[in-house]
């Protein structure tokens, strides 16, 4: 089989079916739809394991991803792409929480998986972005298992520092 296609992203869905459920029963926001999980194991090839997944995710704000994830990514792969990291197709996950991403990393079979998601809104900052770094993703993983970079924005922390600090978080898990 081919290789997937690197520039396309994978849309996924949580098994939370609406904004009303995703809000009211958090455990489905966790977890992927019946869909989104056989299209992502129709994707993976048994011998093949990544090192890195990106799963972008809605979370509390999509304001947030749909300003920050794609600037994120590219400041990212700069400093990725000069080391040997095998990046997973990134998957954006809709009505989804982090623990997402323990099921995305799971199914394709990656070492390590980081989630950019919509943080909750606050007062003075409705578009803020986190970064939730899991080493071993597996589904059943708490929030105790992960590194949190948060406030990733240009009013706050820059990309280029996310990525940095990401970078350095990434490195360290790997050796």
């Amino acid at each position: 089989a081919d290789a997937p296609d690197q520039t396309a992203p994978v849309q996924l869905a949580s098994a939370a079916p609406d904004r009303w459920t995703y809000l009211q029963r958090p455990d489905l926001g966790r977890q992927l739809n019946t869909d989104s999980q056989q299209h992502l194991q129709a994707l993976t090839l048994p011998e093949r394991r990544y090192d890195l997944a990106l799963v972008v995710v809605d979370g509390l704000s999509a304001l947030a991803i749909a300003r920050h994830a794609s600037p994120l990514i590219r400041a990212l792969r700069l400093r990725l792409e000069a080391e040997d990291w095998s990046l997973a197709p990134t998957t954006i996950v809709t009505q989804g929480r982090v623990a997402s991403g323990d099921a995305v990393g799971q199914l394709l079979n990656t070492k390590a998986v980081v989630v950019l998601v919509g943080e909750r809104p606050g007062l003075s900052a409705p578009d803020s972005m986190g970064l939730y770094l899991t080493w071993e993703p597996r589904i059943g993983l708490t929030d105790a298992a992960r590194n949190c970079i948060s406030n990733v924005r240009p009013e706050g922390l820059s990309y280029t520092e996310a990525a940095y600090r990401l970078h350095m978080l990434l490195m360290e898990a790997r050796r």
